[in-house]
């Protein structure tokens, strides 16, 4: 999968937002692409008081702020990357709705982890959550440090999961970094007094087959992308639990929005929803099946 259409990045006037606009404005840049800033700052069914429309004043005052934080967005990405093309708009509409409907349009989407809307304590914002679940591109969630590190992908054999291999290769050959592919396959909960999870039945054969799952889902890549180191990690755990913890060497943490373990209905699975949460680099999540 190659990323040929404009990026997006949507942005509210916080700090993340910002941060996911210099690291929108690098990936256009470094793939020849146009960038588009979209501030959603529209609200329906937002009055003052029991069913009373707002007054102009507010109106007003509110699309004025809208304006301050396009512009803002608009000139940091200029001012990061001043040879890249950049464009804008501040539609009067709800952002999840509105950055869903330009994912159809879009090479992907870009976010900051939380926004200024949020509540405290809140790890990711509904705006992020939301256009992951729902978005019909790539969605890239800009959240922890950027680590001098590997593009890290998650591989669990479905359908679903293959773009995000095929993403994961073309981001490492795009920015000449090594690619870690793992492969958890223990859904299991772990032992609560050993701290290990428990499989019956023939271990050897069981680990046998995950190497020839990574195998073939692998395959076909590497021969794509001779110049791009790969490796193959295979371990008894939970998925989540270890892409959490390569995102904190990680450069990219990239998974499908769901896994072979998720019901078809649920539209982001267990461990991209951790992912967003709580990983320690930026995530990007795709979609498939």
């Amino acid at each position: 999968m190659s990323i040929t259409k404009p990026i997006v990045v949507g942005v509210d006037g916080s700090a993340p937002a910002l941060d996911a606009v210099r690291w929108a404005a690098r990936e256009a840049l470094q793939r020849r692409l146009g960038l588009h800033v979209v501030h959603a700052w529209g609200m329906p069914g937002i009055h003052y008081g029991s069913g009373v429309p707002l007054p102009a004043s507010v109106f007003d005052t509110l699309e004025q702020d809208a304006t301050r934080v396009l512009g803002e967005a608009v000139e940091t990405a200029r001012s990061f990357a001043p040879k890249l093309s950049v464009t804008g708009e501040m539609p009067y509409e709800p952002p999840v709705p509105c950055l869903v409907e330009r994912s159809r349009t879009a090479g992907m989407i870009v976010l900051g982890s939380s926004g200024r809307g949020g509540f405290v304590g809140m790890l990711a914002g509904s705006t992020a959550v939301g256009v992951s679940a729902h978005g019909r591109c790539p969605v890239a969630v800009i959240r922890g440090t950027e680590h001098d590190g590997p593009i890290v992908v998650g591989v669990d054999g479905s359908a679903v999961g293959e773009p995000a291999i095929a993403l994961a290769f073309d981001e490492a050959a795009e920015h000449d970094a090594p690619l870690v592919a793992v492969h958890a396959w223990s859904d299991f909960e772990y032992d609560s007094f050993h701290g290990s999870p428990h499989y019956f039945g023939d271990t050897d054969t069981f680990a046998e087959e995950q190497q020839r799952l990574l195998a073939e889902s692998l395959a076909g890549y590497q021969e794509k992308y001779p110049d791009v180191p790969v490796e193959r990690v295979i371990v008894g755990d939970r998925p989540r639990h270890q892409l959490l913890l390569w995102s904190e060497r990680a450069r990219l943490v990239v998974v499908g929005s769901r896994g072979r373990g998720g019901f078809r209905d649920l539209l982001l699975g267990s461990t991209s929803q951790a992912l967003i949460h709580h990983a320690k680099c930026p995530v990007l999540i795709t979609r498939g099946g």
